[in-house]
């Protein structure tokens, strides 16, 4: 399956910069990028090698596309080309634009059986502008929606801020989203290969980096690690997430973890975005491990005590 990285972040946080980077260096990947209009990011002309169907083939192997119609249509386009041996790509960067949450994007690949087969969503990498992100923050919520939704948040332009002033906002970034990984950069200059191999869903260790602490340093964005060491029943876990979604859906960025399910001897991995969520077999439980629940959800308001207390509930 082809490796799915989200990127986002708010206009002039770098986000253009490292796009250039992905589609003009040789990192080793041939890289698909898709953004909303090739004018925006700039690309320079003489590092175009080839164009099929409106996809343009760049000097390092990576193609750059347009959503001209739906993204849909670019990401069934990309595959046709890759069928019929006119281009390669190993993996996929989507660019969205300033001010998208990320969110119906991720939901896009759980919905069309089509895609769902062909490509896997590997993560989302969201930009951060140390200096002007707090003018974002007094905006709405829409740049803490950005961190909330965030696999890998690459702190940038810290040039422009001072050591107490950078301690300051990984604090409050790690507040907001305490499973994302922080990536500390000045204009984008982080390694590009490092950055894409996210593996969004091998959560385990993430989630014992900041365990069992709710996060609300910033008003409206909650976060917290629901904990069961007691065996999960799955018809009874799917039904309770089935009524939550359908009622706090609009409200939960994103929920992860590993599921320790009744007479099941493999972990599982499970995911949501919103109203959509899946689960899926990760590798098998290791002798002497621990066989525990950890899902890590992170929304608008919401109370842990009342998460945990029906997470509780679902057990055998």
């Amino acid at each position: 399956m082809i490796p799915v990285t989200i990127l986002t972040g708010f206009l002039g946080s770098g986000k253009t910069t490292l796009l250039n980077r992905i589609l003009s260096e040789d990192h080793g990947h041939k890289l698909a990028v898709i953004v909303n209009e090739i004018g925006q990011i700039g690309i320079d002309n003489q590092l175009i090698m080839n164009v099929e169907e409106e996809i343009m083939e760049m000097t390092n192997g990576c193609l750059c596309c347009t959503v001209r119609e739906d993204l849909l249509v670019a990401l069934k386009q990309l595959l046709d080309v890759k069928a019929e041996g006119k281009m390669e790509f190993d993996g996929l960067v989507i660019e969205t634009t300033g001010l998208a949450n990320p969110g119906p994007i991720i939901q896009t690949f759980f919905l069309d059986p089509v895609i769902q087969s062909a490509y896997q969503i590997n993560g989302v990498v969201t930009v951060v502008d140390s200096y002007h992100i707090h003018k974002h923050f007094e905006k709405g919520l829409e740049a803490k929606e950005q961190i909330a939704f965030a696999d890998v948040v690459l702190v940038n332009k810290l040039d422009l801020v001072d050591e107490s002033e950078k301690e300051n906002l990984l604090q409050e970034l790690q507040g907001i989203n305490p499973t994302a990984k922080l990536i500390e950069a000045t204009n984008c200059d982080v390694d590009i290969p490092s950055l894409l191999q996210i593996q969004t869903f091998k959560t385990k260790d993430t989630l014992q980096i900041y365990p069992h602490k709710e996060h609300n340093h910033l008003e409206g964005v909650k976060s917290f690690v629901l904990r069961e060491e007691r065996p999960l029943d799955l018809q009874k876990l799917n039904e309770w997430m089935s009524a939550v979604v359908q009622e706090l859906g609009e409200y939960l960025y994103r929920y992860k973890g590993i599921l320790s399910i009744d007479g099941v001897d493999k972990r599982i991995v499970f995911q949501g975005v919103h109203t959509l969520f899946a689960a899926s077999y990760d590798r098998e439980w290791q002798e002497g491990e621990e066989r525990v629940s950890e899902v890590v959800f992170i929304g608008k308001d919401i109370n842990k005590e009342w998460f945990q207390e029906h997470f509780g509930e679902c057990v055998k």
